[in-house]
C-alpha cells in the first residue's frame, strides 16, 4: 500500500505541506492514490524523495532539481557521484571559509586589518567590511549599535565560537519547530524566540520586544538575511518573523 504522507514527512525529517508542494509541482508526485483518494508513495518515490533532498540542501532551485532528476540520461548511480563531489568541493570551502573566519578574528583581536586580497581570497565577491559599513550608517549613534561594538571589541576567538554555537542551536531549534508543524504563535516556537532574543542581549546589545520585532522582519525582507533560513528550510524565514512577532505580542 506504500507509505502516507505523514509517513514521509517523518522519514525525511520535512512537513506535509513540502509534500504537497513538491506534488503540486509535479516534482514529486506519488505513485499511489489508497481507495479514499489520499497520497501514497512507493519506495521508488522516497529514492525520489531523496535525490530532491540532495540536491536542495547543495543549493539548487526546485526548478534545476525537477530538469536534473527528469533528464533520461541521468541514473541514479550519477546523482551520487555528482552528489558526492558537489558535498567534497563545499566541505572544503567550508573549511577554507572558516580558516578565514579565525584569521579575522585573531586580526582584529591583535589590532590589525586582513589585507583585501586576503579577504577576497576565501569570500569572493562577499565583503565582510561591506556589513559592518552599512550597519554602522543604518545604526550607528544608537545606544545599540554602541553597546554591540563595545561589547565585540573584547571578545576572543573562544567568545566568537560560542556564539556561532549557540546561534546555531537557536537555528536549529527554530527548523525543528518548523518541521515538525509547531505554530509560529504557539507556545514552543515562541520560546525559541524569546532564545533568539536572549542570545543577542547576552552577548551583542539590549535587544527590546520592539527591536527584536524590526530584526524579524529584516529576516523576510532583507534577501541577505533571509538566505540564511530559506538555506534550511524553504519558508523558515517567515516562520522566524512570525514567531518573533507573537512572542512580543504575549509580552507586550
Amino acid at each position: 500500500m506504500g507509505y502516507s504522507v505523514g509517513q514521509v514527512a517523518r522519514f525525511a525529517g520535512i512537513t506535509v505541506r513540502t509534500l504537497h508542494h513538491y506534488d503540486e509541482i509535479g516534482l514529486l508526485r506519488p505513485s499511489e492514490r489508497s481507495a479514499a483518494g489520499y497520497r501514497r508513495y512507493s519506495d521508488r518515490d522516497l529514492d525520489r524523495l531523496q535525490q530532491v533532498l540532495f540536491y536542495r540542501e547543495l543549493g539548487f532551485s526546485l526548478e534545476e532539481i525537477a530538469v536534473i532528476l527528469d533528464d533520461p540520461g541521468e541514473d541514479p548511480v550519477t546523482h551520487l557521484r555528482r552528489q558526492h563531489e558537489l558535498l567534497r568541493r563545499r566541505i572544503g570551502r567550508l573549511e577554507a571559509m572558516a580558516a578565514a573566519v579565525e584569521r579575522a578574528m585573531e586580526a582584529r583581536k591583535m589590532g590589525f586589518s586582513l589585507t583585501p586580497q586576503e579577504r577576497f581570497e576565501v569570500f569572493g565577491d562577499f565583503d565582510p567590511e561591506q556589513y559592518a559599513e552599512e550597519t554602522e550608517e543604518r545604526w550607528g549613534g544608537t545606544d545599540a549599535f554602541e553597546q554591540s561594538r563595545r561589547r565585540s571589541a573584547r571578545y576572543t576567538r573562544d567568545d566568537w565560537r560560542a556564539i556561532t554555537a549557540e546561534a546555531g542551536e537557536v537555528l536549529q531549534a527554530f527548523a525543528a519547530a518548523f518541521a515538525e508543524g509547531a505554530p509560529a504563535d504557539g507556545e514552543r516556537a515562541m520560546g525559541v524566540a524569546e532564545r533568539h532574543r536572549a542570545h543577542i542581549t547576552r552577548w551583542f546589545y539590549d535587544c527590546t520586544y520592539e527591536i527584536h520585532k524590526g530584526l524579524g522582519e529584516m529576516y523576510v525582507t532583507d534577501p541577505r538575511f533571509a538566505a540564511n533560513y530559506e538555506r534550511v528550510a524553504e519558508g523558515l524565514s517567515r516562520y522566524v518573523r512570525d514567531a518573533v512577532h507573537a512572542n512580543a505580542a504575549r509580552h507586550a
